[in-house]
């Protein structure tokens, strides 16, 4: 398990790229690269709700000062911090989470990752979606966001996780 400065410094790090790199790309309309819900993601599993939502609101705040999206991306997080306990417990395995490991992709497997990640991702970009049209006249429009940048997003943080996260 990272030591607490390895998890700061991560924080800083997913700020960055998400309020200075993948925010200012211009895929599409319909695509917005998304990485934030993995740094919650990748918490240990032993993390209280009110941790992660002091962590989510953290990270959200740095990067919607950073972006100027006042608070979508905060509230975005938060709920994904919320849910994510209930996410794991619906997906732990029969024996429990090993305390040992982390909620990767190397400790957990690409069945657990591709379920429960993919799961909390479409949440959050749904959720950041609704907030960011505020209207029913672009159901359509957010869906087509969400799923398209859901994909992506998902892509990208698993490159995110190879790169920058150690096997076990």
């Amino acid at each position: 398990m990272p030591q607490p400065q390895v998890y700061f410094l991560r924080l800083l790090l997913f700020v960055f790229l998400q309020a200075f790199i993948f925010n200012m790309l211009e895929i599409s309309p319909l695509i917005h690269i998304m990485i934030t819900p993995l740094y919650i993601f990748l918490l240990p599993f032993d993390r209280s709700v009110i941790s992660l939502l002091v962590i989510a609101l953290i990270l959200g705040l740095g990067v919607d000062a950073a972006s100027n999206t006042f608070g979508l991306h905060t509230s975005a997080l938060l709920l994904v911090s919320y849910l994510r306990p209930f996410v794991f417990r619906v997906f732990s395995p029969r024996d429990g989470y090993d305390p040992i490991k982390t909620p990767s992709i190397f400790d957990m497997g690409n069945r657990w990752f591709i379920s429960t990640f993919s799961i909390l991702l479409i949440i959050h970009h749904l959720w950041f979606f609704i907030l960011e049209a505020f209207s029913f006249n672009e159901a359509i429009l957010v869906l087509e966001k969400t799923i398209l940048s859901s994909l992506i997003s998902f892509v990208v943080c698993v490159i995110l996780q190879t790169i920058f996260i150690k096997r076990t």
